[in-house]
């Protein structure tokens, strides 16, 4: 246990300090040197790779697993820090880490602070753990998406009313960033696909009172980015249809999934 602690206090340091440097080269309204934007992504890196290893010791505990709603959030948080790592290699994508770094830190303290004591059985061998892993990397794709389209929302805004220093001026051109916004929504519409797919396949019934919820949700969710797929390659969607679309559909997945662990394990205490 104190390996544990140790490791989740250094990963929590290390997000918010790649976090801070983030933060402050934005608020600069300057773009980081790519020595520095090197550094801040090798901090959150390594922050990543402590979460991960932090995430084996408190969720696989022999052959049982530990997926509490503490444990299962810090493990979507963790997916949200890796993917954003793993895409900012290739995209403009580390500023969003200012949000999304913190967010896996608080994860990371509360799974510690607040252990999960109950084993669960997930039945099913690896393709019902295929099935559960892409529905946590289409929610994670969705989270960036969603940290995505507000951080280009109040960059319309302020280039609308001809603001265009302080943070605008480090953040890509907006055809960038929308461009980049809808790929990976498209992204996460494809995995959130394969999701549906490998559960209406491999779970015996998908509509059962225990998953109708998380069906029914999921399934509309699908739907809302299916639309604004749509409307952006018919019509070419952008601004307050694409953020509205985006924040509704992002909203009703997170019903589908955390938000209900939520109130069945926390408040309910089922």
């Amino acid at each position: 246990m104190n390996t544990l602690f140790l490791l989740a206090g250094t990963a929590f340091c290390l997000y918010m300090l790649s976090a801070t440097r983030l933060g402050l080269d934005l608020s600069r309204g300057c773009l980081a040197t790519p020595g520095d934007a090197r550094v801040s992504l090798g901090i959150g890196a390594v922050a990543v790779v402590l979460h991960a290893i932090c995430l084996y010791m408190g969720i696989m505990v022999g052959e049982e697993l530990y997926l509490g709603f503490f444990n299962a959030l810090s493990l979507l948080g963790w997916m949200i820090a890796a993917v954003l790592v793993a895409g900012a290699l290739l995209e403009p994508l580390l500023n969003l880490g200012i949000a999304m770094f913190p967010g896996a830190a608080i994860t990371l303290l509360l799974m510690v602070l607040f252990p999960s004591h109950e084993a669960m059985q997930l039945q099913g061998g690896w393709p019902m753990k295929l099935h559960v892993l892409s529905s946590i990397l289409a929610y994670s794709l969705f989270a960036l998406a969603a940290t995505q389209v507000i951080l280009l929302a109040l960059q319309d805004r302020a280039l609308r009313h001809h603001r265009a220093g302080g943070y605008v001026r480090a953040l890509p051109p907006l055809q960038t960033m929308e461009a980049l916004l809808f790929r990976m929504i498209l992204l996460g519409f494809v995995v959130l696909s394969f999701s549906l797919l490998t559960g209406a396949i491999y779970i015996t019934d998908m509509f059962a009172q225990h998953l109708v919820h998380k069906t029914v949700l999921s399934i509309a969710s699908w739907l809302v980015f299916a639309v604004l797929l749509w409307g952006r390659w018919r019509s070419g969607w952008r601004g307050n249809k694409a953020t509205v679309w985006t924040l509704s559909g992002f909203a009703v997945l997170g019903l589908a999934y955390p938000v209900t662990k939520f109130i069945l394990e926390i408040v309910l205490n089922r």
